[in-house]
């Protein structure tokens, strides 16, 4: 299916999901560096060929009253300061290598899903995107929901495999090469850039 994707920029939107500091260090322990290093060439190329690019990250309002503690897995962020500390600077800040520009988008959300109680959707409409791609941690969570509710709303996705991260990595190749395929195409970070289209002044550069 890669082979056969096409990527109109104008119509396509990188959404950059959950990738705040105090998460990268949790799930990138030994390859924190290059993982970043992966995720800003991504947004690099996004950026110069000009797809539209979306942040997302969690927070929450002082005392968390976003959260139910019936909620399986928010609920422990409400029964615990240590987990808080990872939505509140300086952990829950984007890194800088992977930083928002300026004029680029950063959605908070409080749910799993980037779309869950977000303008996301919104956004999309309003900018005409088809095309999202997606990538961040946890692969298991905020990665296969989003693309779950984005694929039921007729969106092209795209995932960035190599983007992803999960502490259950038995789970994470199960989702990159087995489900995630069955959805849309899965590139790793040199793929994708590779297969993207190219601006004029890149294909010089690759020529000279």
């Amino acid at each position: 299916m890669a082979d056969t994707f096409t990527i109109d920029p104008v119509r396509t939107a990188v959404l950059s999901m959950d990738c705040q500091a105090g998460i990268v260090s949790i799930y990138t322990r030994e390859n924190k560096d290059t993982f970043l290093v992966r995720v800003a060439n991504v947004l690099n190329h996004a950026r110069t060929i000009g797809m539209t690019i979306i942040h997302i990250q969690v927070g929450f309002r002082p005392g968390h009253p976003e959260i139910s503690s019936r909620n399986a897995v928010l609920g422990a962020i409400k029964s615990s300061e240590q987990h808080q500390r990872l939505f509140q600077d300086p952990l829950g800040a984007i890194p800088e290598p992977i930083a928002p520009h300026a004029d680029e988008i950063v959605i908070t959300k409080h749910r799993i899903s980037a779309f869950a109680g977000t303008d996301l959707a919104m956004i999309l409409r309003a900018k005409d995107i088809d095309t999202l791609v997606l990538y961040g941690i946890a692969t298991s969570g905020v990665v296969l929901s989003t693309l779950t509710e984005a694929t039921d709303a007729d969106h092209r996705v795209v995932v960035i495999g190599d983007c992803c991260a999960d502490l259950d990595s038995a789970l994470h190749d199960c989702l990159v090469q087995r489900f995630f395929p069955t959805r849309g195409p899965v590139f790793s970070s040199e793929g994708f850039i590779a297969a993207s289209p190219r601006t004029n002044e890149q294909r010089t550069d690759t020529q000279s």
